[in-house]
């Protein structure tokens, strides 16, 4: 550290003290807390166990959408979509006519923590399972300098010093890289995490993980139990190497499904349609991603751009009579309430209920590869999250006023205490 070390860093109007030990945010995509109260009833999580009862224990609220992109988001650079801009994984602009990807960082409105803390003379490690993210949340580091690593299990055989600090992190591990859908790709995440812990001794790293597991399997299922078990093991080895650590999530995960397993979906597009006209309006759903096999591009939020001149007083009252919509309102209401930049978000924000998922069109969607009832997120159902810290932390509050995306800043706390 240099000789201003005893000032906090400033980012994003938030101050960041600097950590005396390493600083830790772990965000457990998908992390309903039903999962780890389940896994440690059947005595699988004993180090959480134990952080749960010597360190600090919060439910704390994702941002809305409660979906992956807007909440890691959040959680690296600790504000709202309002401010960084990344309000779905998914967007329309009205401009080009276009549905596009925003894991571009030329969509990222704001510097991320990462960035704060490397230019101030910091050693950065981000570790992401799916590349979706890593060019986001590395976005402003530099690698020239051997203070910065950032890369995916994804893409791990391809990382160059160039750019991502680290030559085939594959290799350096010494592990395959993960099959994308399934429970090692959030494994390599820890696995790294250790290793760069012990190695590299970076001074903040976020490990983020994939929700792939939860998508498939309840709490309390054999294959989740085993997945939180095998996260413990890896916490165990953090937590002794005497890092101070949050574990959060970026959203929830709650059941999608009719009582015969099949995916319940109320959908949006054709409802429009027979309303409105044939693609008189477009409904956009930000869950969609490339990585469709688990969810099937079903969430619980959808924004939709209505036709010029359209009744949108009488659009919300017919949509909000609809059972399983929890909640209707236009584009001011939706950025006012869950804090959305209002040049990304459509005319309307819907929001399901707990059991039910929002499609486009009956047609649009391939289900065929969803082997099990669906699970999916997107609503405020799914917006309670674990907050848990291997610290005591005072005067700590719950939900709704504590955020995941305090993570960083409650991290370097403990770390600086």
């Amino acid at each position: 550290m240099n000789q201003m070390s005893k000032f906090p860093i400033q980012v994003n109007d938030r101050a960041y003290p600097r950590p005396n030990v390493p600083a830790i945010a772990i965000c457990l995509d998908g992390c309903e807390p039903a999962y780890l109260d389940a896994a440690i009833d059947a005595g699988l999580m004993p180090t959480l166990k134990r952080v749960r009862e010597t360190g600090t224990v919060r439910t704390a609220h994702s941002v809305i959408p409660s979906f992956t992109n807007p909440n890691n988001l959040s959680i690296a650079t600790g504000r709202p979509p309002a401010v960084h801009g990344i309000c779905g994984n998914y967007l329309f602009d009205p401009d080009t006519g276009e549905e596009v990807m925003m894991n571009d960082p030329r969509f990222l409105r704001a510097p991320t923590v990462f960035k704060g803390f490397y230019d101030a003379g910091c050693r950065v490690a981000v570790v992401t399972a799916k590349d979706k993210l890593r060019a986001l949340l590395g976005h402003g580091l530099a690698f020239d300098e051997g203070r910065a690593i950032c890369f995916s299990s994804e893409k791990s055989d391809t990382t160059t010093k160039a750019e991502h600090g680290i030559d085939n992190a594959s290799a350096w591990l010494g592990r395959e890289v993960p099959e994308v859908y399934s429970a090692e790709l959030s494994e390599f995440v820890f696995a790294a995490g250790v290793k760069l812990l012990a190695e590299f001794k970076p001074d903040v790293m976020y490990l983020t993980t994939t929700d792939y597991v939860q998508h498939k399997y309840a709490p309390g299922e054999p294959q989740a139990n085993a997945f939180y078990e095998m996260f413990d093991r890896y916490l165990t080895e953090l937590d002794a190497m005497g890092a101070a650590i949050v574990v959060t999530a970026d959203h929830g995960m709650k059941p999608k499904h009719t009582a015969d397993g099949k995916p319940d979906v109320i959908y949006l597009q054709d409802l429009f349609d027979d309303w409105l006209g044939k693609d008189a309006a477009r409904v956009i759903l930000p869950i969609t991603d490339p990585y469709v096999v688990h969810h099937g591009a079903l969430g619980s939020f959808a924004t939709t751009y209505l036709p010029e001149g359209a009744d949108v007083a009488d659009l919300i009252a017919r949509l909000s009579a609809i059972e399983g919509i929890d909640l209707v309102v236009d584009r001011d209401e939706a950025c006012r309430r869950f804090e959305l930049p209002a040049d990304r978000i459509g005319d309307l924000v819907l929001i399901s209920s707990e059991n039910k998922t929002l499609g486009t069109s009956a047609s649009r969607h391939d289900l065929s590869a969803l082997k099990e009832p669906l699970r999916s997120h997107g609503g405020l159902t799914e917006q309670a999250v674990p907050f848990i810290v291997n610290r005591v932390v005072s005067d700590l509050s719950a939900a709704p006023e504590l955020r995941n995306f305090d993570a960083l800043q409650i991290a370097a706390m403990a770390a600086a205490s």
